[in-house]
């Protein structure tokens, strides 16, 4: 399926902010199953400094400055991305008592490490409720793979979605004892289950085609940025991508932008400013599809 995508993020001071630096990241990723055919992120006003960049993990990062004054800052991101997957469980994933030993014999300390996405992060606390939560959903004989899924729907039945429940900064422990959430939140709850029983997981930030409801009109800008996971299945199966917001594996409608170990690594905006007096924002986003 190939798509044009159109994300605008746009950010209005109560008074001029003076100065400041920021971080976006924003940009479609080009990789195996995915292809960026063409991208372009546009930032008014035209900063005096920025740098594009790839992070650790791989990630397409833009980093900019103003020194002078300025009432507002506006980001335009268009991109024609190919997505060519078939979401499957993998076949040579391994069993689920070997992972341990497994990732002892691990060597690797590269971007798609397990071993980076094992301990505690910024946004994944480990939890005893969210751990105990996980065991309930395994059985005997289980592969890694189908851990990762039966943990995803135990997730999926657990949660109920309200966009109004949490906030960008309510943490998972909260969202978890709340069972609701956006999916951020579910993101972060089975990225906490599946590491607090041994399984490397970590956050993907991208974006999702969605439809209007039967017999509705596509409405412009209604679609939104996405939040899924994926987790680590063994040496031969490498990495599964599971959205427990959805009860589905990531697939062609899934859009990749960044790999982290949670939010806080693949925000799309981030960075300081000296300003006084609030702001308002507003985000706007498309994903059109083109063609199969």
């Amino acid at each position: 399926m190939i798509y044009d995508i159109k994300l605008q993020i746009t950010y209005q001071y109560a008074n001029p902010a003076v100065g400041g630096r920021h971080v976006v990241c924003v940009m479609p990723l080009d990789m195996p199953g995915q292809r960026v055919q063409a991208s372009l992120l546009d930032i008014t006003p035209r900063p005096e400094e920025r740098l594009d960049r790839i992070d650790f993990f791989g990630n397409r990062i833009t980093e900019f400055s103003f020194r002078g004054p300025h009432d507002s800052v506006a980001f335009t991101m268009k991109a024609r991305i190919e997505r060519l997957i078939t979401p499957s469980l993998p076949g040579n994933a391994i069993a689920l008592p070997d992972l341990p030993a497994t990732l002892a014999a691990e060597r690797n300390l590269r971007a798609d490490s397990p071993l980076h996405f094992l301990s505690t992060s910024v946004r994944v606390p480990r939890d005893r409720a969210m751990t105990a939560f996980a065991l309930g959903a395994l059985h005997p004989g289980m592969t890694v793979a189908e851990a990762v899924v039966a943990v995803g729907s135990a997730l999926y039945r657990h949660m109920k979605f309200d966009p109004k429940a949490t906030t960008v900064d309510t943490p998972a422990t909260e969202a978890f004892a709340k069972r609701q959430g956006v999916c951020q939140d579910f993101s972060h709850i089975m990225i906490a289950c599946l590491r607090g029983i041994g399984i490397p997981a970590g956050y993907v930030s991208g974006f999702l085609r969605t439809l209007p409801p039967p017999g509705k009109p596509r409405l412009e800008g209604a679609d939104a940025m996405h939040a899924w996971v994926r987790a680590w299945c063994g040496p031969e199966a490498g990495w599964l991508e599971f959205d427990p917001t959805n009860d589905k594996l990531a697939g062609e409608d899934h859009i990749v932008v960044a790999y982290g170990r949670d939010y806080s690594d693949v925000s799309p905006i981030k960075g300081t400013m000296r300003i006084s007096g609030g702001q308002k924002s507003k985000q706007a986003v498309d994903v059109i599809p083109l063609a199969g």
